[in-house]
């Protein structure tokens, strides 16, 4: 069983709904389930008309079913006040002004937002053992995927950073300035440490996305979509994780054969269109598509939102695709 659930896409396809009601089909199937979302319009607590925080909140009215909402701008100030500590800790009192400026840089950019949110589901994962299934509103994207690469990259630097300082101690020792303190320091030295640290977080986040969690695409019957689509499974297949399956999302209803009118013509041009992008997706993907979800005239909550957990060909159980 597949404990980690990811659900992607572009931007605007339909995420937090699709993961909401696959979350929601797992807790009605009897799995103590956690939904996690890292969208910042707070989506998830539209869909089920309750606020919720950074920590697991039980939905209302839904019995095995919790909810978090991880806030990404909160998550970047967090994870680079941790390397303030770090460096300051680390470093002489006459270069810290010049480390915070070179932090309050690098705060900006997109890889320390990844970055973050990327530790943040690390933490997600190896705190979930309350929960039968995590799912995650959003699938990591390809510079998240990258960060994959880490533990080989620190590992090299972490060797040589070993190495040099192995050589400084010898070189100390052979110089008669002092005692066995400096081997001892070498064992202790905090930079090593971290990055050893980090180095097993990012293999753990890589032996689980890849050994314990199911990804599903959510992608609209559109021509954008379909090619960010094709760019995510190629991305995700860099780093060894497949895709088990896509989630076609907001599908525009057929009108009524005895309808008539402008709006009925605009509507079979639509579905026709939509439908040709539709058997473009089943010819030019490997990966099934799991579902064929409708538009709804109503925001999906409640009703709605079962309605589409009805629609997903997802098993609750295994996590797989249904037969």
């Amino acid at each position: 069983m597949e404990q980690f659930v990811f659900f992607g896409g572009k931007g605007g396809v339909g995420k937090t709904t699709v993961s909401c009601a696959y979350a929601l089909k797992c807790a009605e199937a009897g799995l103590d389930t956690l939904v996690v979302s890292t969208d910042p319009a707070h989506s998830t607590a539209d869909v089920f008309d309750q606020a919720f925080d950074d920590d697991p909140t039980a939905v209302e009215g839904r019995e095995r079913l919790w909810a978090m909402e991880i806030d990404p701008d909160e998550e970047v100030e967090r994870h680079m006040g941790e390397i303030r500590r770090r460096m300051n800790e680390q470093v002489s009192a006459a270069i810290v002004n010049e480390i915070d400026r070179q932090i309050e840089l690098a705060h900006r950019t997109p890889g320390a937002y990844e970055a973050a949110l990327f530790d943040r589901f690390i933490e997600v994962m190896r705190t979930a053992d309350d929960y039968d299934r995590v799912v995650f509103d959003t699938s990591p994207t390809g510079g998240t995927l990258r960060l994959l690469a880490l533990p080989d990259f620190l590992e090299g630097w972490i060797e040589r950073l070993v190495a040099k300082r192995t050589k400084s101690v010898d070189l100390f020792e052979k110089a008669a300035v002092g005692d066995r303190e400096a081997r001892r320091k070498l064992d202790e030295d905090p930079l090593i440490a971290h990055l050893q640290g980090r180095k097993e977080r990012f293999e753990f986040a890589g032996r689980t996305l890849r050994d314990e969690s199911a990804f599903f695409l959510v992608v609209n019957p559109d021509e954008l979509s379909i090619r960010e689509t094709e760019r995510a499974v190629a991305e995700m297949a860099e780093q060894d994780l497949g895709v088990e399956g896509l989630v076609v999302n907001r599908v525009t209803p057929a009108p009524d054969e005895d309808e008539q009118g402008r709006g009925a013509t605009w509507l079979r041009d639509r579905v026709a269109t939509e439908r040709e992008r539709i058997d473009e997706i089943r010819r030019a993907f490997d990966e099934p598509v799991v579902a064929e979800i409708e538009s709804r005239v109503r925001e999906v909550k409640g009703d709605l939102l079962a309605a589409v957990a009805d629609e997903l060909a997802i098993d609750a159980d295994a996590g797989s695709v249904e037969a």
